[in-house]
């Protein structure tokens, strides 16, 4: 009877050890259940593959092209001055730039009607300004020339001839009375000494010698152009003449 108490009791205590052992030692199948990372559960960590990566939200070529910074189109679509805008400011042409010169202005007297005029009243017409004097014979050669040209553009209201005569000793009443005897029918008149100072610091001196039968052409845009010196034919006249009624048409 102790004998088998004894062999009882023994049986228990190795089961028990037995059992405590079970529930704590792991065994290889246990151990390859464990949550340990394995090769393939490594790469499917958080880590971020080529993948993930590209698709985060960091900036590609195309994306930094799409920022708000200036690219060439947007530059040129500035309100900076570009050539043509530059172009279509009102800015002063050459012709605006010249000042008239000061005789344009200056109240004149045809002497044949007594009847005031002034080139700056005339401006939008082409004028023929020739220098004389009564005694003058090559300017009387020249006139012809200019009544022969007057008589070929006929009637036209946009072209006007004036002669000024130059020489200080003559006068008005004189001058119209040349007028009345030549049939020289366009405008006549004497210049004051300042006027004729001005032609001639302007075109030469030699605007004053009448027997160069100075003639000088301005253009609708009061521009004058001095013909040259010696006598000008009807016909080559009218090819400038021509040319500057044209041109404003």
């Amino acid at each position: 009877m102790q004998k088998f108490q004894i062999l009882s009791s023994m049986v228990i205590v190795t089961g028990l050890l037995l059992s405590a052992c079970g529930s704590t030692i792991p065994t290889p199948a246990a151990m390859m259940d464990k949550s340990s990372a394995t090769p393939d559960t490594m790469m499917s960590q958080v880590s971020a593959t080529p993948e993930a990566m590209m698709d985060k939200p960091s900036a590609t070529p195309d994306t930094m092209m799409s920022q708000s910074s200036a690219t060439p189109d947007t530059m040129m679509a500035e309100p900076s001055a570009t050539p043509d805008t530059m172009m279509a400011k009102p800015s002063a042409t050459p012709e605006a730039m010249m000042a008239a010169p000061g005789w344009y202005g200056v109240a004149l007297t045809d002497a044949s009607s007594g009847a005031p005029f002034s080139i700056a009243a005339l401006k939008g017409k082409v004028v023929l300004v020739e220098m004389m004097a009564q005694w003058c014979s090559n300017c009387k050669l020249q006139q012809a020339q200019i009544k022969a040209l007057n008589e070929k553009l006929g009637m036209s209201n946009d072209f006007v001839s004036i002669s000024l005569d130059v020489d200080p000793n003559e006068n008005a009443a004189d001058l119209k009375k040349y007028v009345a005897s030549t049939g020289f029918d366009w405008i006549h008149a004497i210049p004051s000494k300042d006027v004729i100072r001005e032609i001639a610091k302007l075109y030469t001196n030699e605007f004053l010698n009448p027997t160069s039968t100075p003639v000088l052409i301005i253009d609708r845009q009061g521009n004058a152009h001095p013909l040259p010196f010696g006598i000008k034919s009807a016909d080559d006249l009218f090819k400038v003449a021509d040319q500057y009624l044209k041109a404003g048409m």
